[in-house]
């Protein structure tokens, strides 16, 4: 196994790494990792467990342009609860260079125009930028 320390990524990055324990990546992640790191795009399969979040994660904060104070990128997540959880592993991998990432919700196409008043009013309340999105599909 690769450590992630020859991953390529931000001391920064690293640290917040380390600090959920991780030394080693994964196949999956260390594939991933490199690949994004190279701004490729990439569709990966793997276990629950392997990881997959931190894979496609950090390439992801490594790659954000923060003189952009635009949203760079949407995750869309098949479930409200795997939104929530991608949302919380970037805040734990980013959490070292002060990103954030939003978590947008829906369950039904009529929670749409509710829930983006909610985020508008979430985000009013946020001083960072706002780089990437996590969401679900309405139904």
């Amino acid at each position: 196994m690769v450590k992630f320390s020859e991953l390529n990524i931000s001391e920064t990055t690293l640290k917040s790494v380390r600090r959920m324990g991780f030394e080693e990546a994964t196949p999956i992640q260390e594939g991933t990792i490199r690949l994004g790191m190279e701004g490729k795009d990439i569709i990966g399969q793997a276990q629950t467990g392997t990881g997959k979040t931190t894979a496609f994660g950090i390439p992801l904060i490594e790659k954000i342009d923060t003189k952009d104070g635009n949203v760079q990128g949407l995750i869309i997540a098949p479930t409200r609860e795997l939104a929530i959880q991608v949302s919380e592993e970037l805040y734990r991998l980013g959490q070292d260079k002060t990103y954030v990432f939003f978590p947008f919700m829906a369950d039904r196409k009529s929670d749409v125009k509710s829930a983006r008043l909610k985020t508008a009013r979430k985000l009013s309340l946020v001083r960072q930028d706002v780089f990437w999105t996590i969401s679900t599909a309405a139904r």
